[in-house]
């Protein structure tokens, strides 16, 4: 059995990336989504969270123990400097969680999921990378509507995403998703027929 090759799949806020994400599962991929990751390393009990704790203070911590994600991005959001140290303790850890969970797939290609994935630099961990697009005047209306949020916290979102010019540059395959779901679907088939003619990633 070979060894797995490893897809990269990211997109912005609201591009669609779940939708995507979802039908690849459907078709039997093995997927790993870095932000379940980034929950797991977290968690009470991982030494993650006790060292944050310790430089955020308790204010960071829910009454039950576990993290309380606003106010720590609360924090993160308005210095550049915490969010770096965070970002240092976590990249790491992540990294190993995701590459443990990679390691257990058993389909000829297994996809990280990973709205970060070129700005956190996990795009090393795969061989290839999908990039899921939108105009990002859908991205706002989608998110918008999604999460019940107003459009400038989806606007803060975006300027700390990557850009799209950034992304396409690390892309190999772009999906431009401005129709419907069914449309997505075909495109996700189309290019899983393709996925499994390659190896290592590469034609």
């Amino acid at each position: 059995m070979n060894k797995p090759w490893i897809l990269g799949l990211t997109g912005g806020i609201g591009s669609g990336k779940s939708a995507v994400a979802a039908h690849f599962s459907e078709l039997g991929v093995h997927l790993v989504d870095a932000d379940q990751a980034a929950r797991w390393v977290v968690e009470p009990g991982r030494p993650a969270l006790a060292k944050i704790a310790e430089h955020f203070g308790g204010e960071v911590l829910q009454a039950d123990g576990q993290l309380d994600r606003a106010a720590l991005r609360q924090r993160i959001f308005e210095d550049a400097e915490e969010r770096r140290w965070l970002e240092s303790l976590l990249h790491p850890l992540i990294g190993q969680e995701i590459s443990q969970y990679l390691a257990r797939a058993e389909s000829p290609y297994a996809i990280l999921v990973s709205p970060l994935l070129i700005e956190s630099g996990q795009y090393r961990l795969t061989q290839r990378v999908l990039l899921v697009d939108a105009p990002e005047a859908v991205q706002i209306q989608r998110t918008m509507q999604r999460d019940n949020v107003p459009e400038e916290q989806v606007q803060a979102i975006l300027k700390v995403q990557a850009s799209r010019e950034h992304r396409l540059k690390h892309a190999h395959d772009v999906l431009l998703n401005d129709r419907d779901l069914a449309w997505l679907r075909s495109e996700v088939e189309r290019l899983h027929n393709f996925y499994l003619t390659l190896r290592g990633g590469q034609p």
